[in-house]
């Protein structure tokens, strides 16, 4: 049988821009814009500072190389999209799929480096970076809660993987180097969630799209990275998820067992890409929804705070125990604190929305409004293991005894890039550019497939 990593390098580099439908081309040039906002925003926080800081001091001198968005400095390819992906990361604004993997923030920064290097068109941008999203999102899908309670973060170790096809493909790399590049990402892939338990901080996407373009310039210099590394009895899916069988230890909807062949069928035909949704609030993913559904619930039936007497919330379980069940470092059934969902829902009651630059919360802030602070106490969350993901059940009991409920799809933030840009302008009084010129950015981000020079949108990050 031919192996999965062939199967996909031979998908890639037959990937044509004509190939993709109308619907993919809008969601490239969506998540596009929401990254490009996001490395301008997370470029103002101190995390963000400290990436750009520590690439300039380690890699002073570099004459060829790719830039560093917003600040303009040259780096090495890899040091740029390590950079730009930590800038991204701490922006806020990530793309979610399966709410635990984040692809805009090692993809399109991987994809950035590469097309600076080879002048590549927009259209081979977008389809550079809608190989990237697939590949990943393939591999990723059904595996990420087994992933996760092994101790691994699934989305810097599947993010090489998107990295690394997206730059292989703008340097358009051939069958068996794009084979090589992926099956020697899965050497370099790497994450753990202990970091983060133990009050440090993980290393994240950053090092995972560096990774991914180091790979890439390996197999471009002709190192052989193998045919049998991701489904092998030794390979990824063994170390990674503890076999390569398609046994499950978690999954969001209580399966316990997969095929590794769906990781290719039908790659052109159907498209996961498709289930990557905006995380437009920065803010833990899975709460996104309870702001707009109770917003919208309260708006229908125009309940004000004072009415309310007690929320409920159905949700999946494991969206009430991140980021595993098998290491919780938060109970989102059991808190009642701000960042939690319950400080989400009495938000959304008490202002009927939430702002789109709201730093990430985890104390009370000074602007909280303190019927939100005692709304919070009032809230409950329940687990379900029927329950879709980013679909809550939310109900609302009024003091006068009646109730009201609503209930999410999951698709909620899946839109297209018309809406993106109307909801993302939210963010242009925060911005270090001038509304005018993140105006330039929309424009080009809607016009991508069009652009001689995808790198364009590069240079109109810059100050």
């Amino acid at each position: 049988m031919t192996s999965l990593s062939r199967q996909l390098a031979r998908w890639v580099t037959g990937l044509r821009y004509g190939d993709l439908p109308p619907e993919v081309i809008d969601r490239a040039k969506g998540v596009t814009l929401h990254c490009v906002s996001s490395i301008l925003l997370g470029s103002q926080t101190q995390p963000g500072r400290n990436a750009v800081e520590l690439i300039r001091q380690d890699e002073a001198g570099v004459h060829r190389g790719a830039t560093i968005m917003v600040d303009g400095g040259t780096a090495t390819r890899g040091g740029a999209a390590f950079a730009n992906s930590e800038m991204a990361f701490a922006g806020g604004k990530w793309d979610t799929f399966r709410m635990l993997v984040h692809p805009g923030t090692s993809v399109i920064p991987g994809a950035f480096a590469a097309t600076e290097a080879t002048g590549a068109s927009g259209e081979e941008f977008v389809t550079a970076i809608v190989a990237g999203y697939e590949v990943m999102e393939r591999l990723a899908a059904d595996f990420i809660p087994t992933l996760m309670a092994r101790g691994f973060h699934a989305s810097p170790v599947f993010g090489i993987f998107g990295a690394a096809v997206a730059a292989a493909k703008i340097f358009r790399l051939s069958e068996d180097e794009v084979n090589s590049a992926i099956a020697l990402c899965a050497s370099m892939a790497c994450g753990n969630i202990e970091g983060a338990r133990g009050n440090g901080h993980a290393l994240r996407e950053g090092v995972a799209v560096r990774n991914a373009m180091f790979a890439v310039a390996l197999a471009r210099q002709g190192h052989r990275g193998g045919d049998t590394v991701l489904e092998g009895d030794a390979g990824f899916y063994h170390s990674y998820v503890g076999n390569n069988q398609g046994h499950l230890t978690h999954s969001f909807v209580g399966e316990t067992r997969t095929n590794l062949d769906k990781i290719t069928a039908d790659l052109g035909k159907t498209w996961i890409l498709l289930e990557t949704l905006y995380r437009i609030y920065s803010i833990t993913g899975y709460n996104i929804a309870h702001i707009d559904l109770t917003a919208k619930l309260c708006e229908e039936m125009d309940i004000l705070y004072e009415d309310v007497e007690r929320i409920e919330a159905v949700v999946n379980w494991l969206e009430t125990q991140y980021p595993s069940p098998a290491f919780p470092s938060r109970r989102e059934d059991k808190i009642h604190k701000p960042g939690s969902t319950s400080y989400h829902l009495a938000y959304a009651v008490v202002k009927r929305g939430f702002p789109i630059l709201h730093a990430w919360p985890g104390q009370a802030a000074a602007d909280d409004p303190p019927e939100v602070l005692e709304l919070m106490t009032r809230v409950t969350i329940i687990p379900s293991h029927t329950m879709t993901l980013f679909g809550p059940r939310i109900t609302i009991f009024t003091k006068n005894g009646k109730s009201h409920t609503i209930q999410g799809t999951g698709y909620e933030f899946i839109w297209d890039f018309n809406e993106e840009a109307r909801r993302i302008r939210e963010i242009t009084p925060g911005l270090p550019i001038s509304p005018a010129q993140f105006e330039a950015i929309i424009q080009s981000c809607g016009d991508l497939p069009r652009e001689n020079r995808a790198d364009a949108l590069v240079k109109l990050t810059l100050k």
